[in-house]
């Protein structure tokens, strides 16, 4: 037992700490690795509570797939993140104001479910013969199949957003027109040139 509290509050440390840093951290590239460091610590968590599917789903999806996507769009966006900074301070209450009602919510959750309240008193028993994976996947594709879909097309919106954001129309390079290509007939894609034999083309 007290290897698992040491393991525990190990990782629940770095989780914390690593998450404050994405959102101190000056530099974007350094703060999507913070968050890189976050999701590892908190599959961590997950494989300690028993739940190693999410624990996989966590180092694979959001790791592998979201976080390296996070990157890969900073780096191209290239925003001018002094210029970003610099409306902060008139946005802070705001910002403030916010984090305050976050707060508040987790801290009634927390009081709710310590004191074993309407939520936590109405939870169905879980079988015991059945995988974990088979028990998300039975609570997520019934229960929440709704909320499953507004998600995927959250993620498409985001998606198409992140496509929006990187493409530039830059003057001198060239780029792929499909309705000239569509439009093209054999008179403006060939051009027959007569030679004479024993002579060759100069441009």
């Amino acid at each position: 037992m007290a290897l698992q509290a040491i393991a525990f509050y190990l990782l629940a440390a770095v989780t914390l700490g690593a998450g404050f840093a994405v959102i101190s951290s000056r530099n974007p590239v350094h703060a999507v690795l913070f968050l890189i460091l976050t999701f590892f610590s908190a599959a961590g968590l997950f494989v300690m509570l028993g739940a190693e599917f999410l624990a996989m789903l966590l180092v694979v999806v959001y790791v592998g797939a979201v976080a390296v996507l996070f990157l890969f769009v900073v780096m191209m966006l290239d925003v001018d993140f002094v210029a970003l900074r610099q409306g902060f301070v008139q946005y802070m209450p705001f910002g403030f104001g916010v984090a305050l009602v976050l707060v508040a919510e987790m801290f009634f959750v927390i009081l709710a479910v310590a004191g074993k309240g309407a939520t936590a008193g109405h939870l169905a028993a879980t079988p015991t013969n059945i995988s974990n994976t088979e028990q998300i996947g039975r609570v997520l594709y019934t229960d929440y199949a709704y909320f499953f879909q507004a998600a995927g097309l959250v993620l498409l919106v985001a998606m198409i957003g992140a496509i929006v954001l990187t493409l530039r129309h830059r003057a001198g390079v060239k780029r792929q027109d499909v309705g000239a290509q569509v439009a093209r007939t054999p008179k403006t894609g060939m051009h027959k040139v007569k030679i004479k034999s024993g002579e060759g083309i100069s441009e």
